[in-house]
């Protein structure tokens, strides 16, 4: 094994450089793993603290860690952070000057550096290769990982040179890190990147600060308007599938008042940076944008995410939402829902060329569907989708604040297992129905369907009404969509007790036409933080203020969820500031004296 830069412990590290108290899940155990020299794959929602993972070992083991980053923006966020808790890190990337790329490599090679961020394409030139060959590495860390997989939602072939790191540095550690990705897609990134004897560290997919909630289209401009109307000061992303209507939301919104800004591929590179930096600093509330937008954001005070239209799938939702409430603290996802955007969703998807992709994607689209359709909890059906389970209704979407009408439906769901059954299991839900509503088509009579006892045992139900008793079914854990398999259905053990009538099943009466509107769930639970919202308030004011005159994003600074923590203490002295979570000894030295007076002089 390398030996130790120091003989630091991974948790005094967190305490003195990062300013937390004690690791979140799996965060110690992905540390121990690779201070050890193990290779690491993880799986880990975002604000769950995947940076630590790698940059703690970076602090320890000697040499330099080289972190694999899709994004410009991400690396200078990255960087600023770690820069602004006294830690020697760098990127090294397109935006640097001849002159400052020579001095990055300089420090590269004189060993002043503990973490390089740098791109795939750029790190796998042959020539920079070669440089490393001459380094003493502590380990690789490879971000956003599901770029390696052609199952994953964002799929980049220059992430799949990466697979011959393991190979040619055989003996430096290296870890895989993603936020999204399904069994597919975890499987994939193992196999392209050779993490044959990597430990999996998958922790919970749960982001319980997140109120989902989805509602009909009906004059979404004006749904929108509302929406945001409660909203106030706060900072949120609005994603739409097509450039021309990110402009035409973001002109109306500025016409009401809204400081928004659009942001997609198609506008010139300097409009796109100068959007991205005022947002990142507060200087801007909403940011209108196409997917483009996002990856590389590490704001945390992100407090809303508006879906306009349906996203592609529920991987590219999910990485889109978690863009919400990095710091912990209440946020919100809303998601629009109209006939349209299917027809949308599916024709940009026809216009690709590989046709195992177009179908890999039309099997993710339908899962997205299927979950702005459900009828039980919207964070139950999300975690499902993923694997996980959920132990109780979540309280904290639409459908948990404003319950649909249930039935029972255990001898309904009972014709429906049976039939997968007796269809072996091998046919996706459409056949599935018309086998159970008795249809005279070819192939069902031609593979002799026709003579099984399902047949036509649910012939008295609509094509609508079974498709949500199949959703429910699967939503909830009894069937299971192999989508690697063109989404066949499949039993699950949690089937066999309701198909041998030992328990009950009660599922939700539809509501297909409902056009709900998003305050009504609002209203119900108000989220609030939990401090004097005033100190909050006026420490965030202060915080804006050191930003601008250091030319900072404030949340490099502290995070709301910081100022929340110090607001509720109100600490009197620096030793009481340093129990404020993310305030470490750099960050009191340069910044405590001043949140200090300002916690001491507050009037209310």
């Amino acid at each position: 094994m390398i030996l130790q830069h120091n003989s630091n412990h991974p948790l005094e590290i967190l305490q003195k450089k990062f300013g937390y108290a004690q690791f979140r899940l799996n965060q110690a155990e992905v540390i121990d793993d690779l201070i050890a020299g193990r290779d690491a794959f993880v799986l880990m929602p975002t604000g769950g603290g995947k940076s630590l993972c790698y940059q703690i070992p970076a602090l320890i083991r000697s040499g330099v860690t080289i972190v694999v980053s899709p994004l410009i923006s991400l690396m200078k966020d990255q960087v600023d952070a770690l820069k602004s808790n006294g830690i020697d890190a760098a990127f090294y990337n397109s935006t640097l000057t001849s002159g400052e790329a020579k001095q990055t490599l300089a420090k590269l090679y004189a060993g002043a550096l503990k973490l390089l961020y740098i791109a795939p394409e750029r790190l796998m030139a042959d020539d920079f290769l070669s440089r490393l060959d001459q380094i003493n590495l502590a380990l690789f860390a490879i971000d956003e990982a599901h770029c390696v997989s052609q199952w994953g939602h964002d799929f980049r072939p220059e992430y799949t040179k990466l697979q011959t790191l393991r190979t040619r540095f055989p003996k430096v550690p290296l870890i895989a890190l993603t936020a999204t990705a399904d069994a597919q897609t975890r499987a994939d990134i193992l196999n392209v990147l050779g993490l044959n004897h990597a430990t999996t560290h998958i922790s919970s997919f749960d982001r319980p600060n997140i109120r989902y909630t989805v509602i009909a289209k009906d004059d979404p401009l004006k749904q929108l308007a509302h929406f945001l109307a409660q909203k106030g000061d706060k900072s949120g992303i609005i994603y739409a599938l097509s450039r021309k209507r990110v402009e035409q939301i973001s002109e109306k919104l500025q016409s009401q008042g809204f400081k928004a800004a659009a942001y997609h591929a198609g506008l010139p590179l300097d409009v796109r940076a100068e959007v991205q930096e005022h947002f990142i600093k507060d200087q801007l509330q909403i940011v209108v944008a196409t997917v483009a937008f996002g990856m590389g954001i590490d704001k945390p005070n992100v407090r809303f995410v508006v879906h306009y239209d349906l996203p592609k799938n529920i991987e590219g939702y999910y990485q889109e939402t978690g863009r919400a409430g990095r710091d912990g603290l209440p946020a919100e996802a809303l998601l629009f829902v109209g006939g349209q955007d299917i027809v949308l969703a599916r024709s940009l998807i026809e216009q690709g060329q590989n046709e195992r992709q177009k179908s890999v994607e039309i099997q993710k689209l339908n899962a997205m569907i299927d979950f702005s359709e459900a009828m039980n909890c919207r964070r139950g059906v999300l975690l499902n989708y993923f694997g996980e389970h959920l132990l109780a209704p979540c309280m904290n979407c639409d459908i948990c604040l404003n319950p649909p009408e249930c039935f029972d439906a255990t001898v309904l769901a009972q014709k429906a297992l049976s039939c997968v059954y007796r269809l072996q299991q091998n046919f996706g839900v459409k056949y599935v129905i018309d086998v159970l509503r008795g249809s005279k088509a070819e192939r069902i009579q031609s593979l002799n369907h026709n003579q099984l006892s399902t047949y036509g045992i649910g012939a008295d139900l609509s094509e609508k009404a079974w498709s949500n008793i199949f959703r429910q079914l699967i939503h909830q854990g009894f069937l299971l969509q192999d989508m690697a398999n063109y989404s066949v259905l499949r039993l699950t053990e949690k089937s066999r007790p309701l198909l041998t009538g030992e328990i009950k099943l009660s599922l939700a009466k539809p509501r297909f036409n409902e056009k709900n509107s998003p305050r009504n769930n609002s209203r119900k639970t108000e989220q609030r933080i939990d401090c004097d919202p005033n100190l909050f308030a006026s420490l965030r004011a202060l915080r804006k203020q050191l930003a601008d005159q250091l030319e900072l994003p404030p949340y490099i600074i502290f995070s709301d969820a910081t100022l929340v923590h110090m607001a509720k203490l109100q600490p009197k002295n620096r030793s009481q500031m340093l129990q404020v979570n993310g305030v470490g000894e750099v960050k009191l030295e340069r910044f405590g004296d001043a949140f200090l007076h300002a916690i001491a002089t507050f009037s209310g």
